[in-house]
């Protein structure tokens, strides 16, 4: 699997600037950006279908779906439930926002629209917000495929999912955020993106689930970001609470890649 490409951004776009400042402004940049993101086929592919392709490529493998006594009598395509969920988040967090936002500053957007009355931060909070929305709703999308077409039972203790999602949701745009901090151009940020995308996706259990990984590297990869989330859905999705340790991992590294990105953000 390989990382798909950054979308495009218009050749030139305009300023999603509406005269008046406040709610309105920002609900009038919202709907701007919406519809741009609408636009980009690639994008809404890889954040809202493709986790559920991957889940669906790996249900048709027969094998898969047989109960194993390693895994302590579930089947694989159980553990790939909450993987695809993560790979949602990576996808919409690493690959589709960072270089949107990054063409923005490139191209002087985010510079120009500081001297009107609607400020940059509420084009970064519409990117944030619509990113956001379309990993759940892929999320969620991922969660009846799996209940209609495999047989995976939904999630016995919905609070604790719904928590760990949320907390995986953050992370996942604190790292794109980081991403973008760093990355002087789209360029830059689609090539940071992506070496960055290859090392989540392991530590999310894309090629291995976490719970089938030799205990030692299992140890390992739940200190990491996706690791730790892949860890907490599996336990809410068991009926158990997530274990504090790993809601706290994921916790504390949305807030270290959130201040990251503050301290190192640029609007131009």
């Amino acid at each position: 699997m390989t990382a798909p490409s950054a979308p495009s951004i218009p050749t030139n776009p305009t300023s999603p600037a509406p005269p008046a400042a406040g709610p309105t402004a920002a609900r009038a940049v919202l709907r701007t950006e919406a519809r741009l993101f609408t636009r980009e086929p690639g994008s809404l592919f890889w954040v809202m279908v493709s986790p559920t392709v991957l889940l669906v490529i790996i249900g048709l493998i027969p094998s898969f779906g047989e109960p194993s006594p390693e895994l302590g009598g579930r089947r694989v395509i159980d553990l790939y439930v909450p993987v695809s969920v993560l790979f949602a988040l990576i996808m919409s967090g690493l690959q589709a926002m960072p270089p949107v936002l990054a063409g923005y500053r490139e191209r002087g957007i985010l510079r120009r629209m500081s001297a009107t009355p609607v400020r940059p931060a509420a084009l970064l909070t519409a990117q944030l917000a619509l990113h956001a929305a379309a990993a759940l709703v892929s999320a969620l999308l991922v969660l009846v495929v799996g209940r209609l077409a495999f047989g995976v039972p939904l999630p016995s203790n919905a609070p604790g999912y719904a928590l760990a999602l949320l907390l995986a949701t953050a992370g996942g745009l604190a790292l794109g955020a980081a991403v973008c901090a760093v990355s002087r151009t789209q360029k830059i940020a689609t090539a940071v993106g992506s070496a960055v995308f290859f090392p989540t996706m392991f530590t999310a259990g894309v090629w291995v689930p976490v719970q089938a990984m030799p205990d030692t590297l299992r140890e390992v990869v739940r200190f990491s970001p996706f690791g730790a989330a892949s860890d907490a859905l599996d336990a809410a999705a068991g009926g158990a609470w997530p274990g504090w340790l790993s809601l706290g991992v994921v916790l504390l590294w949305t807030v270290v890649l959130a201040a990251a990105a503050v301290r190192w953000f640029r609007w131009e």
